[in-house]
Protein backbone atom coordinates (compact mmCIF):
# COMPACT_ATOMS: atom_id res chain seq x y z
CA UNK A 1 0.00 0.00 0.00
CA UNK A 2 1.42 3.35 -1.12
CA UNK A 3 0.85 6.83 0.28
CA UNK A 4 0.02 9.70 -2.04
CA UNK A 5 -0.97 13.30 -1.43
CA UNK A 6 -3.61 15.31 -3.24
CA UNK A 7 -2.22 18.82 -3.08
CA UNK A 8 -4.09 21.92 -1.81
CA UNK A 9 -3.26 23.96 -4.92
CA UNK A 10 -6.16 26.37 -4.56
CA UNK A 11 -6.29 29.23 -7.05
CA UNK A 12 -5.92 31.79 -4.29
CA UNK A 13 -3.21 34.33 -3.53
CA UNK A 14 -0.65 33.72 -0.83
CA UNK A 15 0.96 30.40 0.07
CA UNK A 16 -1.52 28.35 -1.99
CA UNK A 17 -0.20 30.07 -5.13
CA UNK A 18 3.47 30.25 -4.18
CA UNK A 19 5.88 28.22 -6.31
CA UNK A 20 8.36 28.25 -3.42
CA UNK A 21 5.78 26.80 -1.02
CA UNK A 22 4.83 24.07 -3.47
CA UNK A 23 8.45 23.25 -4.30
CA UNK A 24 9.51 22.99 -0.66
CA UNK A 25 6.39 21.02 0.28
CA UNK A 26 6.61 18.28 -2.35
CA UNK A 27 10.38 17.99 -1.87
CA UNK A 28 9.91 17.47 1.86
CA UNK A 29 7.01 15.07 1.35
CA UNK A 30 9.00 12.92 -1.09
CA UNK A 31 11.88 12.76 1.38
CA UNK A 32 9.38 11.60 4.04
CA UNK A 33 8.32 8.73 1.78
CA UNK A 34 5.29 10.03 -0.14
CA UNK A 35 5.12 8.12 -3.44
CA UNK A 36 2.63 10.16 -5.44
CA UNK A 37 1.34 13.71 -5.88
CA UNK A 38 -2.10 14.40 -7.33
CA UNK A 39 -4.17 17.48 -8.14
CA UNK A 40 -7.85 18.38 -8.45
CA UNK A 41 -9.37 19.86 -11.62
CA UNK A 42 -11.97 22.62 -11.52
CA UNK A 43 -12.01 25.50 -13.98
CA UNK A 44 -14.54 27.47 -11.91
CA UNK A 45 -15.44 27.69 -8.25
CA UNK A 46 -17.81 24.75 -8.03
CA UNK A 47 -20.38 25.48 -5.35
CA UNK A 48 -21.87 24.11 -3.17
CA UNK A 49 -19.12 21.50 -2.81
CA UNK A 50 -16.20 23.95 -2.94
CA UNK A 51 -15.47 27.60 -2.29
CA UNK A 52 -12.44 27.84 -4.58
CA UNK A 53 -11.15 26.61 -7.89
CA UNK A 54 -7.72 25.03 -8.36
CA UNK A 55 -4.69 25.91 -10.44
CA UNK A 56 -4.57 24.24 -13.84
CA UNK A 57 -3.75 20.57 -13.17
CA UNK A 58 -1.40 19.74 -16.04
CA UNK A 59 0.61 22.93 -15.65
CA UNK A 60 0.88 22.29 -11.91
CA UNK A 61 1.99 18.69 -12.46
CA UNK A 62 4.72 19.78 -14.87
CA UNK A 63 6.14 21.91 -12.05
CA UNK A 64 5.75 19.13 -9.48
CA UNK A 65 7.56 16.74 -11.84
CA UNK A 66 10.49 19.14 -12.09
CA UNK A 67 11.06 19.29 -8.32
CA UNK A 68 10.54 15.60 -7.50
CA UNK A 69 12.57 12.54 -8.40
CA UNK A 70 10.61 9.30 -8.27
CA UNK A 71 7.08 10.01 -7.08
CA UNK A 72 4.13 9.47 -9.39
CA UNK A 73 2.28 12.57 -10.53
CA UNK A 74 -1.36 12.58 -11.56
CA UNK A 75 -4.77 14.13 -11.83
CA UNK A 76 -7.46 13.21 -9.33
CA UNK A 77 -9.46 13.73 -11.36
CA UNK A 78 -9.33 15.51 -14.71
CA UNK A 79 -12.78 16.32 -16.15
CA UNK A 80 -12.29 14.48 -19.43
CA UNK A 81 -15.35 15.65 -21.44
CA UNK A 82 -14.23 19.28 -21.10
CA UNK A 83 -10.96 18.65 -22.98
CA UNK A 84 -10.11 18.25 -26.64
CA UNK A 85 -8.82 14.65 -26.88
CA UNK A 86 -6.10 15.33 -29.47
CA UNK A 87 -4.62 18.25 -27.56
CA UNK A 88 -4.87 16.35 -24.28
CA UNK A 89 -3.16 13.27 -25.75
CA UNK A 90 -0.25 15.44 -26.84
CA UNK A 91 -0.05 17.32 -23.54
CA UNK A 92 -0.13 14.20 -21.39
CA UNK A 93 2.32 12.27 -23.56
CA UNK A 94 4.73 15.20 -23.30
CA UNK A 95 4.24 15.34 -19.53
CA UNK A 96 4.87 11.60 -19.24
CA UNK A 97 8.08 11.93 -21.26
CA UNK A 98 9.52 14.85 -19.30
CA UNK A 99 8.53 13.35 -15.95
CA UNK A 100 10.40 10.16 -16.78
CA UNK A 101 7.26 8.04 -17.17
CA UNK A 102 5.59 9.00 -13.90
CA UNK A 103 2.15 10.19 -15.05
CA UNK A 104 -1.08 8.70 -13.70
CA UNK A 105 -4.19 9.78 -15.60
CA UNK A 106 -7.08 10.10 -13.17
CA UNK A 107 -10.28 11.03 -14.99
CA UNK A 108 -13.97 11.62 -14.37
CA UNK A 109 -17.09 12.92 -16.14
CA UNK A 110 -17.46 16.11 -14.08
CA UNK A 111 -20.66 17.62 -12.75
CA UNK A 112 -20.57 21.44 -12.61
CA UNK A 113 -23.16 22.81 -15.09
CA UNK A 114 -21.41 26.19 -15.29
CA UNK A 115 -18.15 24.64 -16.45
CA UNK A 116 -19.89 22.70 -19.19
CA UNK A 117 -21.85 25.77 -20.26
CA UNK A 118 -18.70 27.89 -20.36
CA UNK A 119 -16.99 25.46 -22.74
CA UNK A 120 -20.12 24.72 -24.76
CA UNK A 121 -20.15 21.01 -23.87
CA UNK A 122 -23.57 19.38 -23.28
CA UNK A 123 -23.69 18.30 -19.65
CA UNK A 124 -26.30 15.61 -20.30
CA UNK A 125 -24.01 13.90 -22.85
CA UNK A 126 -20.88 13.82 -20.71
CA UNK A 127 -21.16 10.08 -19.98
CA UNK A 128 -21.53 9.22 -23.66
CA UNK A 129 -18.61 11.53 -24.51
CA UNK A 130 -16.48 9.81 -21.85
CA UNK A 131 -17.20 6.37 -23.29
CA UNK A 132 -15.89 7.47 -26.70
CA UNK A 133 -13.05 9.48 -25.22
CA UNK A 134 -11.40 6.64 -23.28
CA UNK A 135 -10.80 4.23 -26.18
CA UNK A 136 -9.83 7.14 -28.44
CA UNK A 137 -7.27 8.41 -25.92
CA UNK A 138 -5.69 4.96 -25.72
CA UNK A 139 -5.44 4.88 -29.52
CA UNK A 140 -3.89 8.35 -29.61
CA UNK A 141 -1.30 7.22 -27.08
CA UNK A 142 -0.43 3.89 -28.70
CA UNK A 143 -1.11 3.79 -32.46
CA UNK A 144 0.98 5.30 -35.24
CA UNK A 145 -1.98 5.97 -37.54
CA UNK A 146 -5.28 6.48 -35.76
CA UNK A 147 -8.68 5.82 -37.26
CA UNK A 148 -11.74 6.30 -35.10
CA UNK A 149 -15.38 6.76 -36.01
CA UNK A 150 -17.73 7.89 -33.26
CA UNK A 151 -20.64 10.19 -32.64
CA UNK A 152 -18.49 12.88 -31.02
CA UNK A 153 -14.99 12.18 -32.39
CA UNK A 154 -13.86 10.95 -35.81
CA UNK A 155 -10.43 10.82 -37.42
CA UNK A 156 -8.99 8.85 -40.34
CA UNK A 157 -5.31 7.99 -40.52
CA UNK A 158 -4.28 10.64 -37.99
CA UNK A 159 -0.60 10.72 -37.04
CA UNK A 160 -0.02 12.31 -33.63
CA UNK A 161 3.27 12.57 -31.80
CA UNK A 162 4.76 12.17 -29.26
CA UNK A 163 3.72 8.93 -27.60
CA UNK A 164 4.00 8.50 -23.82
CA UNK A 165 7.14 7.02 -22.33
CA UNK A 166 5.11 4.44 -20.35
CA UNK A 167 4.04 1.42 -22.35
CA UNK A 168 1.41 0.73 -23.39
CA UNK A 169 0.31 4.06 -21.86
CA UNK A 170 0.00 5.89 -18.52
CA UNK A 171 -2.44 4.13 -16.18
CA UNK A 172 -6.01 5.42 -16.33
CA UNK A 173 -7.74 5.73 -12.98
CA UNK A 174 -11.46 6.50 -13.12
CA UNK A 175 -13.17 8.33 -10.28
CA UNK A 176 -16.85 7.87 -9.56
CA UNK A 177 -19.62 5.95 -7.89
CA UNK A 178 -22.23 6.45 -5.23
CA UNK A 179 -22.03 9.41 -2.85
CA UNK A 180 -24.40 11.97 -1.28
CA UNK A 181 -24.79 13.83 -4.59
CA UNK A 182 -27.73 16.00 -3.63
CA UNK A 183 -25.94 17.40 -0.59
CA UNK A 184 -22.62 17.99 -2.38
CA UNK A 185 -23.76 19.11 -5.80
CA UNK A 186 -27.35 20.16 -5.35
CA UNK A 187 -28.52 17.56 -7.87
CA UNK A 188 -29.50 13.91 -7.89
CA UNK A 189 -27.26 11.35 -9.55
CA UNK A 190 -28.52 9.10 -12.32
CA UNK A 191 -27.12 6.01 -14.01
CA UNK A 192 -24.53 5.16 -11.38
CA UNK A 193 -24.39 1.66 -12.85
CA UNK A 194 -23.14 3.16 -16.12
CA UNK A 195 -20.28 4.78 -14.21
CA UNK A 196 -19.40 1.48 -12.58
CA UNK A 197 -19.62 -0.37 -15.90
CA UNK A 198 -17.21 2.18 -17.34
CA UNK A 199 -14.78 1.45 -14.49
CA UNK A 200 -15.09 -2.29 -15.07
CA UNK A 201 -14.42 -1.93 -18.81
CA UNK A 202 -11.83 0.83 -19.11
CA UNK A 203 -10.14 1.59 -15.79
CA UNK A 204 -6.66 0.55 -14.73
CA UNK A 205 -7.65 1.93 -11.32
CA UNK A 206 -10.82 2.96 -9.48
CA UNK A 207 -11.17 5.93 -7.13
CA UNK A 208 -14.40 5.91 -5.08
CA UNK A 209 -15.67 9.35 -4.12
CA UNK A 210 -14.11 10.91 -1.03
CA UNK A 211 -17.58 11.35 0.47
CA UNK A 212 -18.70 7.76 -0.07
CA UNK A 213 -19.64 5.83 3.05
CA UNK A 214 -18.28 2.30 3.56
CA UNK A 215 -21.73 0.95 2.65
CA UNK A 216 -21.74 2.90 -0.63
CA UNK A 217 -18.23 1.73 -1.51
CA UNK A 218 -19.06 -1.87 -0.67
CA UNK A 219 -22.11 -1.92 -2.94
CA UNK A 220 -20.26 -0.19 -5.78
CA UNK A 221 -17.32 -2.61 -5.55
CA UNK A 222 -19.69 -5.58 -5.63
CA UNK A 223 -21.20 -4.23 -8.87
CA UNK A 224 -17.82 -3.47 -10.44
CA UNK A 225 -16.71 -7.05 -9.78
CA UNK A 226 -19.89 -8.36 -11.39
CA UNK A 227 -19.58 -6.10 -14.45
CA UNK A 228 -15.91 -6.96 -14.89
CA UNK A 229 -16.53 -10.69 -14.69
CA UNK A 230 -19.32 -10.39 -17.27
CA UNK A 231 -16.81 -9.09 -19.84
CA UNK A 232 -14.14 -11.60 -18.88
CA UNK A 233 -11.98 -9.26 -16.85
CA UNK A 234 -10.40 -10.01 -13.47
CA UNK A 235 -11.64 -7.18 -11.19
CA UNK A 236 -8.81 -7.75 -8.74
CA UNK A 237 -6.38 -6.48 -11.38
CA UNK A 238 -8.01 -3.05 -11.10
CA UNK A 239 -5.92 -0.82 -8.84
CA UNK A 240 -8.02 0.38 -5.89
CA UNK A 241 -7.43 3.85 -4.47
CA UNK A 242 -8.84 5.39 -1.31
CA UNK A 243 -8.72 9.18 -1.27
CA UNK A 244 -10.12 11.88 1.00
CA UNK A 245 -9.61 15.32 2.49
CA UNK A 246 -7.88 15.18 5.87
CA UNK A 247 -7.22 17.35 8.90
CA UNK A 248 -5.52 15.82 11.94
CA UNK A 249 -6.18 17.67 15.16
CA UNK A 250 -3.12 19.01 16.96
CA UNK A 251 -2.63 18.80 20.75
CA UNK A 252 -5.47 20.63 22.47
CA UNK A 253 -7.29 21.48 19.23
CA UNK A 254 -11.04 20.97 19.12
CA UNK A 255 -13.15 20.25 16.07
CA UNK A 256 -14.97 23.56 16.41
CA UNK A 257 -11.75 25.58 16.57
CA UNK A 258 -10.51 24.39 13.18
CA UNK A 259 -13.76 24.62 11.21
CA UNK A 260 -12.74 28.02 9.81
CA UNK A 261 -9.78 26.38 8.07
CA UNK A 262 -12.10 24.34 5.87
CA UNK A 263 -13.58 27.45 4.30
CA UNK A 264 -10.34 27.87 2.33
CA UNK A 265 -11.76 25.43 -0.16
CA UNK A 266 -14.81 23.60 1.20
CA UNK A 267 -18.42 24.67 0.95
CA UNK A 268 -19.55 21.89 3.27
CA UNK A 269 -20.49 22.41 6.92
CA UNK A 270 -18.81 20.91 9.98
CA UNK A 271 -21.36 18.10 10.25
CA UNK A 272 -20.57 16.99 6.70
CA UNK A 273 -16.86 17.11 7.45
CA UNK A 274 -17.24 14.88 10.49
CA UNK A 275 -19.46 12.39 8.64
CA UNK A 276 -17.80 12.14 5.23
CA UNK A 277 -14.29 13.60 5.31
CA UNK A 278 -11.40 12.83 7.68
CA UNK A 279 -11.35 15.03 10.76
CA UNK A 280 -10.06 13.97 14.19
CA UNK A 281 -7.02 12.41 15.81
CA UNK A 282 -4.70 10.18 13.81
CA UNK A 283 -6.14 7.11 15.54
CA UNK A 284 -9.75 8.12 14.82
CA UNK A 285 -9.02 8.84 11.19
CA UNK A 286 -7.08 5.60 10.74
CA UNK A 287 -10.11 3.68 11.99
CA UNK A 288 -12.31 5.36 9.36
CA UNK A 289 -9.85 4.58 6.58
CA UNK A 290 -9.58 0.94 7.66
CA UNK A 291 -13.33 0.53 7.14
CA UNK A 292 -12.98 1.68 3.53
CA UNK A 293 -9.96 -0.54 2.99
CA UNK A 294 -11.88 -3.51 4.37
CA UNK A 295 -14.90 -3.11 2.08
CA UNK A 296 -12.59 -2.75 -0.93
CA UNK A 297 -10.79 -5.97 0.06
CA UNK A 298 -7.58 -3.99 0.33
CA UNK A 299 -6.25 -0.95 -1.50
CA UNK A 300 -3.11 -0.22 -3.47
CA UNK A 301 -3.00 3.50 -2.70
CA UNK A 302 -4.15 5.78 0.09
CA UNK A 303 -4.20 9.34 -1.27
CA UNK A 304 -4.86 11.99 1.37
CA UNK A 305 -5.56 15.67 0.80
CA UNK A 306 -4.21 17.88 3.60
CA UNK A 307 -6.18 21.11 3.55
CA UNK A 308 -3.08 23.33 3.86
CA UNK A 309 0.65 23.21 3.12
CA UNK A 310 1.50 23.19 6.84
CA UNK A 311 4.58 21.14 7.71
CA UNK A 312 2.92 19.99 10.95
CA UNK A 313 -0.04 18.52 9.12
CA UNK A 314 2.17 16.84 6.52
CA UNK A 315 4.26 15.13 9.19
CA UNK A 316 1.16 14.04 11.09
CA UNK A 317 -0.22 12.44 7.91
CA UNK A 318 3.01 10.64 7.04
CA UNK A 319 4.47 9.79 10.43
CA UNK A 320 1.35 9.31 12.57
CA UNK A 321 -1.65 8.50 10.42
CA UNK A 322 -0.11 6.35 7.70
CA UNK A 323 1.89 4.32 10.20
CA UNK A 324 -1.42 3.21 11.73
CA UNK A 325 -2.43 1.74 8.36
CA UNK A 326 0.65 -0.17 7.19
Amino acid sequence: MKLGLRLPTYARPGSFSSFETLKDYVSMAEELGVEGFFVIDHILTSRPAYSTSWHDPLTTLSFVASVTKKAKIGTMVLVLPLRNPYLLAKQTATLDIFSGGRLVMGVGVGWNPEEFKLLNIPLEKRGAIMEEYLPLLKKLWTEERITFNGKFFSVDGLELEPKPLQKPHPPIWIGGGTQPHEILYGMAAKNIDRVLQRVARYADGWIPHSSSTPEMVSDDWRKIKKFAQEIGRDPYKITRIYSNFVYILGPGESVGEVSQRFSNFSGMNLEYWKDHYLLGTAEEIAAKIRKRIEVLEGVDWVVLNPITFEERLLKHVVEDLFTHLV
